[in-house]
């Protein structure tokens, strides 16, 4: 009885680590797996390298992708890791959304010479 007792903590521990990280982890290959064969022409995909196209033909373990107008790449199934949906942008977008931070600047006046921010001024001692 006492040797259970100390192999319970032990035991404890790896159905802990199955649970938290090997389980979830099969269940994103299984999906991933299951993304890659529904895979048909005409959807477009994003490769892992980042690449975006269009299924233009398959073959057993490849595509061939359209990623300009006449340009087509063969590439392997396994490198598909998103069907992207008709209406779900992509990284050709016309404009990117501006993060507020933008500020014009006015290249066509001087510098104040007295400005304490500005770092060529030799004033400040450096």
């Amino acid at each position: 009885m006492q040797g259970l007792a100390s192999l319970a903590p032990f035991v404890l521990i790896a159905v802990i680590f199955w649970l938290l990280l090997i389980r979830p982890q099969r269940r994103r290959q299984l999906a991933m797996l299951e993304t890659q064969r529904a895979v048909a022409v005409g959807d477009e995909v994003v490769l892992g390298a980042g690449i975006v196209g269009r299924v233009a033909g398959e073959e057993d373990d490849f595509l061939e992708l359209e990623v300009s107008p006449g340009v087509v790449m063969k590439v392997a199934r396994g490198a598909v890791v998103r069907v992207l949906q008709p209406d779900e942008p992509t990284a050709e977008a016309d404009e990117e959304p501006s993060t507020g931070t933008d500020v014009p600047v006015d290249l066509t006046k001087p510098a104040d010479p007295a400005d304490p921010t500005d770092p060529t001024d030799p004033s400040r001692g450096h």
